[in-house]
């Protein structure tokens, strides 16, 4: 069993997933004949005269997203419905037919370039209007459009799939050819991050609610992330039982009950997902989500080995509401405001302490009466080892007291540290005023643990 979770420790991501980490978070924009019927799936009949957004501004679209510090763009290039927001020469249904008869994802793009953002785009392989949908000469037509999209509009940083599967407009699913959809990526974009349930880059985290897991590990099974190259062999209980089951919705994916039934283990990180009102596309009676629970959604993805993607609907007009851009600067400023100073102190790695225990001291040069977060980085180009640690607060007064315990820690961790008393007696809390110190203690690791950077930021 040591040996495999050695193995499990050296499960590596490539450098684009790094790259990916680093972003953070970005916004979807979901766009189309959907925001003019005031539906979420269309039909695939609608007539392209409705798609006439009379003042699009994808500059608009950009600032709102800069706003609320996201870094990219992921734009519904086609949803279910088959309407394309370029002038594709593979369908009629597209904007080329429409009033507007201009080229939405063209637009976007450069707006991105010049607003210093990734640009990338979601190409939805469920078609209901494609006289294709449900026949092999679909995979043909689904990759002419993806090598348009490809080809056509300079880097994309992202290409986002899913795996919505309906009948087409002859009563027939489709069998989706994603390995060879992969190809073309990775010939005409070899940058791109791919995300699909299955790998093979980023996959799904099981809900379009911004929920998370208890613990969010990067390493799973290739049961799950099939596309995904795997990395180790099997594990110790791989003969005895199956992962056949697996499916994005398991909250123990990853962990080590989870991974010691794997054949083989991938590197494949969660995007965490939501709108940013109730429906993916624009609802005029809709209203934003509120600042505390996007805030919590970015605590718990950005702050969670993950990665936030935020929807942004644009209007019948082309804009982002003015509802949600007010929304979107107050969730840039509330993380400018909560994350935007640490305080000045000297971090120490403890020497002669268990290489899978590692323990770091955070002296701070003024002893503080409040500390909100303690931000964690593990070294992933290393691999994700760490599986449980602890943050324990020493007092001036010598007396320490445990403010946060958890599980994995990954790209990145943002502890919300908890008053130690809060579920005590309050009789019994005999700290001081001041927090001197804090230790940062691994307490379980596959392998050697490597915490790469460690910031406190404070109130």
């Amino acid at each position: 069993m040591v040996k495999f979770l050695k193995e499990a420790a050296q499960v590596k991501p490539s450098k684009k997933q790094l790259d990916w980490f680093e972003l953070e978070s970005y916004a979807f924009i979901h766009f189309g004949p959907n925001t003019f019927t005031d539906r979420e799936w269309g039909q695939g009949n609608e007539p392209e005269s409705i798609f006439n957004p009379t003042k699009l501004n994808c500059d608009q679209w950009v600032e709102a997203i800069k706003a609320a510090g996201m870094k990219g763009m992921v734009l519904t290039a086609k949803h279910h419905d088959g309407f394309c927001l370029w002038p594709s020469k593979y369908t009629e249904h597209s904007v080329k037919n429409s009033p507007f008869k201009g080229d939405v994802v063209k637009e976007a793009a450069e707006a991105c370039r010049r607003g210093g953002i990734k640009f990338g785009f979601y190409l939805s392989p469920w078609d209901r209007n494609s006289k294709y949908y449900g026949t092999p000469e679909y995979n043909d037509y689904f990759c002419n459009q993806l090598t348009e999209l490809l080809t056509g509009y300079g880097d994309i940083f992202y290409v986002w799939f899913d795996n919505a599967c309906g009948e087409g407009p002859n009563g027939k699913k489709q069998v989706y050819d994603f390995p060879r959809y992969i190809e073309l990526i990775h010939k005409y974009q070899p940058n791109a991050v791919i995300f699909n349930d299955f790998g093979p880059d980023i996959r799904w985290c099981g809900n379009e609610a911004g929920v998370a897991r208890h613990a969010e590990w990067s390493v799973i099974p290739s049961e799950l992330c099939f596309y995904s190259d795997v990395q180790t062999g099997p594990g110790p209980m791989a003969e005895e039982g199956s992962l056949s089951y697996l499916y994005n919705t398991e909250q123990e994916l990853g962990t080590m009950p989870n991974i010691l039934y794997s054949k083989g283990l991938t590197f494949t990180p969660a995007e965490i997902n939501m709108s940013i009102r109730p429906g993916w596309f624009w609802h005029k009676n809709e209203e934003p989500h509120s600042l505390e629970r996007l805030y919590h959604t970015y605590l718990t993805s950005v702050g969670a080995n993950s990665c936030m993607h935020l929807n942004l609907p644009p209007t019948i007009e082309g804009l982002i509401d003015e509802r949600d851009v007010a929304r979107l600067k107050e969730l840039g400023e509330l993380i400018q405001k909560e994350f935007g100073k640490e305080l000045p102190a000297t971090i120490e790695k403890k020497a002669d302490e268990p290489k899978t225990q590692p323990v770091y001291t955070i002296t701070l040069d003024c002893p503080a009466k409040e500390l909100k977060y303690v931000v964690l980085k593990e070294d992933i180009e290393k691999g994700q080892r760490i599986e449980s640690f602890r943050i324990v607060a020493e007092f001036q007064s010598g007396s320490q007291y445990p403010l946060y315990q958890g599980t994995c820690i990954g790209h990145k961790k943002i502890c919300q540290l908890q008053d130690p008393f809060a579920l005590q007696n309050p009789l019994i809390n005999d700290s001081d005023e001041t927090i001197s110190r804090l230790k940062v203690q691994v307490t379980a690791a596959r392998d050697e643990a490597f915490i790469k950077e460690i910031g406190r930021a404070h109130v």
